[in-house]
């Protein structure tokens, strides 16, 4: 290789210092200036064109010349020192208005860094919502609907440019006066555009519900940023839909890491929905902040009674469970009396609502046996091949007889045929073009409960083949007289909102309900244990029950249907009439109706 010239050499320096951008510039000026400087002076003074000065005064007026870019006069001296002046006077111009040039660049490239959110966050005890989806809004209204009147920041990271996000969200949202709403584009990917979220200062993360993989990736990112910086303090949430995708517990309980499993809750959620219209709603309703929500409370009445007799005595909120050394136990059958610093798990408005009131009350009836089974009456058809499946057929009431899967794979099929048999259903495979309507009538005919699972795969066409299945499904129920009922899951809440027509559908959205419990984690991390029983197979779950099934079809005041469930295994949050219309946390001296079509809305181990 042939050594570089001198050309090659201030051609690779001035391209290195030009790379550097506005600082890189600003120093080639200096450079040149000081140069031109020189060479002026040492020509006036060599050449004698000045001969009341000395060099340093010759020098000062070749910089004062370029600096101010002034030309002067022809009183002012030689024609040399003139001529040599006006050279300086020009190299000043040349000077000013690249100087010019790079200040204004600089500056435009810091506005359009700030517009793109690139700048550091400084803010402390703020929430951060890692991901942001066009469409998807729950999570960031229930943020806010929790701060209520407190003030809260919010900083909102995701890989759309700031004057988008902030867009996005002004359209979408009215911001109240005590929310701020700090935007930053980051990719959530990489822990070291993270940092620039504040996340050492924080009071909570959250990562906005996404698909598994990416959500992994991203609590991969957050769990390197937490041991780099030392974090001990900052607690992760997030959903993951699939069991397989469970996150490492030790690597998770290391870096503070919540990582909920939802896949069987979704599944139990859409076998109830099919034959409890309203359930998902009802879901909803519990776990956003616009109504009841759960707390933890202390009162100092509480000590010494029992959680029945709180049951009993309770106005403005519902006892769920007692805390007791940091544990909760929800729904507590052992019905000992409550000890000096337990806590109580309600369910009310706010954390001041609930108090303990005068039991006046007469003692509940005793629960009247029912003899027999349920009448097995109902056929259910099944749309999809979801890993959910097996949770939906444990979860499906008694009354179905029969159930109908469509263009099913066989995947676990043994397991499917051996719990079909437990359950004592009857099953059949069926094929068809689910988009042909004569094959779709024939399917369906039979059919009081359909359900359409969502595919695994891409979000939007998973979707897709929901949405043009449930027309499908809706043109054939109307045009036949039909009268199943539909019970579909969204994976987007934007795109329920296309096809909710108040129809007799009920929508299960992945990222609807995961953004209720994760907005309830980033309020109160201490709810954890409840939520995780709550979504888990063990513990309590929350259930519609027909009113006949727990016994309590009659004229009754709230307070004692309350403790007539309890002796039945229940926590009672709220009641639904025929029509799907319900009522949660009831006033505990409200009189309620019950007949042969209405429900409970309960805590309860299934």
């Amino acid at each position: 290789m042939n050594k570089p010239s001198l050309k090659d050499r201030f051609t690779y320096w001035f391209d290195n210092q030009m790379s550097k951008g506005s600082v890189g510039l600003v120093r080639i000026l200096l450079i040149f200036t000081l140069l031109v400087v020189l060479l002026i002076a040492a020509i006036i003074f060599s050449c004698g064109f000045s001969e009341d000065q000395g060099f340093i005064g010759v020098l000062w007026d070749s910089l004062a010349t370029i600096i101010n870019a002034w030309m002067p006069s022809f009183e002012e001296g030689s024609i040399g020192y003139i001529c040599m002046m006006a050279l300086a006077a020009l190299a000043g111009l040349l000077v000013t208005s690249v100087l010019i040039g790079i200040f204004s660049s600089a500056i435009e490239e810091k506005i359009v860094g700030l517009r793109k959110g690139n700048s550091l966050v400084i803010e402390k005890d703020h929430i951060v919502l890692i991901g942001f989806y066009s469409g998807e809004y729950t999570l960031l209204r229930q943020l806010i609907l929790a701060a209520r009147d407190q003030p809260c920041t919010i900083v909102i990271g995701a890989e759309m440019e700031r004057d988008e996000l902030e867009e996005n969200i002004s359209d979408n949202f009215e911001i109240p006066d005590n929310v701020r709403i700090v935007c930053r584009t980051v990719d959530p990917l990489d822990s070291v555009s993270l940092e620039k979220l504040a996340i050492s200062s924080c009071r909570t993360v959250i990562v906005s519900p996404t698909d598994d993989d990416r959500t992994v990736k991203i609590l991969l990112a957050l769990s390197h940023l937490v041991e780099k910086c030392g974090l001990t303090d900052v607690r992760i949430n997030s959903i993951l839909a699939k069991d397989e995708n469970r996150f490492p517990p030790l690597l998770a309980e290391r870096h503070n890491i919540t990582a909920l499993q939802f896949s069987d809750a979704r599944g139990k959620l859409i076998a109830h929905s099919c034959n409890q219209a309203g359930l998902s709603r009802v879901f909803r309703d519990i776990f956003d902040f616009e109504g009841s929500e759960l707390y933890i409370i202390r009162r100092s009445q509480m000590t010494g009674l029992s959680f029945r007799d709180l049951l009993g005595q309770m106005d403005g909120g519902v006892p769920v469970g007692i805390v007791r050394d940091e544990k909760i136990m929800m729904n507590p059958e052992d019905d000992q009396p409550l000890q000096e610093g337990d806590e109580l798990l309600v369910y009310a408005p706010t954390e001041d609502s609930a108090l303990l009131t005068e039991n006046t009350s007469a003692s509940p009836p005793k629960p009247r046996a029912v003899r027999g089974r349920p009448e097995r009456v109902s056929n259910t058809t099944i749309f999809g091949n979801r890993s959910s499946l097996l949770v939906i057929l444990r979860e499906l009431p008694d009354t179905v007889n029969k159930v109908t899967l469509v263009n099913y794979d066989k995947f676990n099929y043994e397991k499917v045929k051996k719990i079909c048999k437990s359950r004592e259903f009857e099953l059949e495979l069926t094929d068809g073009d689910e988009r042909d309507e004569n094959v779709l009538y024939e399917i369906v005919k039979d059919s009081e409960h359909v359900i359409i699972q969502s595919n695994y795969g891409d979000e939007e066409e998973a979707d897709m083949h929901t949405i043009f299945l449930l027309l499908n499904l809706r043109e054939v129920r109307e045009k036949h007289g039909l009268k199943f009922n539909i019970t579909a899951e969204m994976r987007r809440e934007k795109n329920q909102v296309l096809i909710e027509t108040g129809d007799h559908t009920d929508f299960i959205v992945a990222s609807n309900m995961s953004s209720l419990l994760l907005a309830q984690l980033g309020e109160n991390p201490r709810l954890l244990p409840a939520f995780r029983e709550i979504l888990s197979n063990e513990g309590n779950e929350l259930f519609m029950k027909k009113a006949t099934e727990l016994h309590c079809t009659g004229d009754f005041e709230v307070s004692q249907l309350r403790q007539l469930l309890f002796d039945q295994g229940c926590i009672m949050l709220g009641i639904m009439n025929g029509k799907g219309e319900y009522l949660l946390n009831p006033p505990l001296k409200e009189r309620v109706k019950l007949g042969a079509a209405d429900s409970v809305i309960v805590f309860a181990e299934n």
